[in-house]
């Protein structure tokens, strides 16, 4: 990579992709590398990855309140580090009896302040409703954190894009989804990256 473009990476907004499924055998993998494609092609974004089963939290194993941010476990500072680095946030999750995930939920309760002022948005995936009873309920707990959840979201019924012998399949309403998403965030980003360096 030319200086050149190490310099337009360094000043693009960073986007975090979080994979909340953990469960062996999931698609949640398929949908996430789907999208981290998408994200990548924009170009508007320093694409990181955050996959849960691959960092694999305890459950939340600090003693004191994530709002003091005096955190004693490596695995706490490594992943304060890591949302506090991003612009954005993507949350790649099935839904689970008309929620999300127990492992996203343990992840978000590690932190406080890093999550807030970051637009954030929803890839979900499920049968009949697609994931979106896990948007609803995930809603409410990023908005509680301070962050913006957009309106734009990616929604994929498992059924029509994954295919027996385990890929994806995308289509035309998917990827303007996500470009829709994709670009929403990139207009967002540098305005709380503004807002964040403010206080």
């Amino acid at each position: 990579m030319s200086t050149t473009e190490q310099s337009h990476e360094a000043q693009r907004p960073r986007l975090e992709v979080i994979v909340a499924s953990t469960r062996p055998g999931r698609v949640g993998g398929l949908i996430a590398d789907w999208f981290v494609a998408e994200a990548r092609a924009h170009t508007g974004f320093d694409v990181h990855v955050s996959d849960l089963a691959e960092i694999n939290l305890p459950l939340l194993d600090e003693p004191h309140h994530p709002a003091l941010r005096n955190y004693t476990k490596p695995h706490t500072r490594e992943w304060s580090a890591t949302i506090d680095a991003a612009d954005a946030v993507v949350f790649v999750t099935p839904e689970y009896n008309h929620s999300f995930t127990a492992p996203l939920k343990n992840a978000i309760d590690f932190l406080v302040h890093e999550w807030r002022d970051k637009p954030a948005a929803f890839v979900s995936y499920g049968g009949q409703s697609s994931g979106l009873r896990a948007v609803t309920a995930l809603r409410p707990v990023v908005s509680m954190l301070g962050m913006m959840a957009i309106n734009a979201q990616v929604a994929v019924p498992t059924r029509q894009h994954v295919t027996a012998e385990r890929t994806f399949q995308s289509d035309p309403a998917l990827d303007a989804a996500a470009k829709a998403v994709l670009d929403e965030l990139a207009r967002l980003s540098p305005a709380f990256k503004a807002l964040r360096a403010a206080k």
